[in-house]
């Protein structure tokens, strides 16, 4: 049984059976026997279907809204995904056309010789919890359009998401048996898997939960993609504008109550600055109101799961046993539970768990820097490579410091934000592959090479 215990007060908000062996098995079976036509149907009417079902998700969204505060505890007033998953959705399939068009080599009397991009088949999503919409229709929306067949399994605490994709794609058109929304357990996922029952599966998730589809895909040479979190930095040069770096930054690592992969984790501050980035970061945290997710007024909801916000409690106290300055008071609504006070540390060095491992929460640990080497010697010290943030005046100085950063994606002056038009990826324990942009239709479908000879 998949059982969503909400976050704003530890009732069971949805439980849902998962599928058997023989019942899983089944589901690929319909889906494999189901993609051929799809695939066969003109891109257009592709395209036109899948953005028929986003729309359907933006039409549902006043009903998505609070069932999202319900499962994983972020705040109404914030208005939902669909902005988001609207817009990648819509760019890819925008491009969709050009991405997936044939390569010619040669055209002549004598061959004809091109390159065409073919779906793998069935594609595996395993969706996360903390963006469920959004992180989802990353890969299910080029997956359908490149013509593949797609199930989608996500996190069980946000059940109800892929029954709402599902509800709005096939009142668009789109047939049940190519898309369909499954609860399946772990086990059954790695059987799956190892059954060779995908064509390519993509994953967001944690790093274990990473290195468990690797273990069940080996041998198989099914293709992966992995998205795996982050501990991203910011960086705030000597020439930055400080009160924009702080906004964003502090927004960046405090936002959806710190649950997002790209959230700015660790920030290193030019020493002529430090002090006043601090003061004013402590400023807007203490600004904040923390409470049920339910009330317009709330800014900072609880955490999705108590065990969550227990993880983060315990790499503050860590950090603070070890010498760091907490500066944010306990919020009176902090219940010790899934509801967590924001946290700003300072006098935090790289020995500490909270500037090391994923915290996935409300906390971020600010550091002075002398100047750029030693900035990027400490950004690069992580075992994650997801997202860095640098912020300064001067586009050369950023690009020249991005090009030492070992990440996924730099930006310059803003932080947090998936761009659909660049490929979304990452290195070392961040994962492998790469979403979005071109390069995800590239890796939701296959070359495949036609040497025709005519004389």
């Amino acid at each position: 049984m998949i059982r969503c215990i909400s976050p704003i007060d530890g009732s069971v908000f949805a439980e849902r059976p998962t599928l058997s062996s023989a019942e899983a098995q089944a589901a690929v079976a319909r889906a494999k026997a189901a993609q051929a036509a799809w695939a066969a149907r003109p891109l257009e009417d592709r395209i036109a279907l899948v953005q028929a079902g986003v729309a359907n998700v933006g039409e549902m969204n006043d009903e998505i809204v609070p069932a999202l505060a319900g499962q994983m505890g972020r705040p109404i007033r914030y208005g939902g995904e669909f902005g988001g998953f609207n817009e990648r959705a819509s760019y890819m399939a925008e491009i969709a056309k050009d991405a997936l068009a044939d390569l010619e080599v040669e055209d002549s009397d004598a061959f004809r010789r091109v390159i065409k991009r073919v779906p793998h088949g069935l594609v595996l999503v395993v969706a996360p919890w903390n963006y469920p919409y959004m992180t989802a229709i990353n890969t299910v929306a080029p997956a359908l359009i490149a013509g593949n067949a797609v199930m989608l399994k996500h996190a069980s605490q946000t059940p109800l998401v892929g029954e709402h994709m599902a509800q709005a794609f096939h009142s668009a058109g789109i047939p049940q048996d190519v898309f369909q929304n499954v609860f399946l357990d772990h086990q059954t996922t790695s059987d799956l898997i190892a059954a060779r029952s995908f064509g390519f599966v993509n994953f967001t998730g944690s790093v274990t939960g990473g290195q468990a589809i690797e273990r069940a895909a080996a041998g198989t040479f099914t293709g992966i993609g992995l998205e795996l979190g982050g501990k991203d930095p910011g960086y705030v040069c000597d020439d930055a504008d400080v009160d924009a770096a702080v906004d964003t930054l502090i927004d960046g690592a405090m936002f959806n109550s710190g649950q997002c992969c790209c959230g700015i984790e660790r920030i290193y501050v030019a020493e002529q600055h430090f002090d006043t980035f601090v003061a004013k970061a402590v400023e807007i945290v203490r600004g904040y109101k923390l409470g049920n997710p339910l009330s317009e007024k709330t800014t900072l909801g609880p955490m999705a799961h108590v065990r969550f916000a227990q993880e983060v409690r315990g790499q503050i106290a860590d950090a603070v046993a070890q010498g760091a300055t907490a500066h944010i008071p306990t919020f009176a609504e902090d219940d010790g539970g899934a509801y967590l006070s924001p946290q700003i540390l300072t006098n935090v060095t790289h020995d500490m768990r909270v500037m090391r491992e994923e915290s996935f929460g409300p906390v971020v640990g600010i550091m002075p820097v002398k100047d750029d080497a030693h900035a990027i010697a400490l950004m690069n010290d992580s075992d994650f490579g997801l997202t860095a943030s640098v912020w300064t005046q001067d586009a050369r100085r950023a690009e020249a410091i991005a090009d030492q950063i070992d990440t996924g994606t730099v930006f310059m002056n803003r932080a947090d934000y998936l761009d659909p038009g660049l490929c979304w990826t990452g290195c070392k324990d961040t994962g492998r592959g790469g979403g979005l942009s071109v390069i995800g239709y590239h890796n939701l479908t296959r070359p495949k090479s036609y040497h025709l000879k005519k004389a």
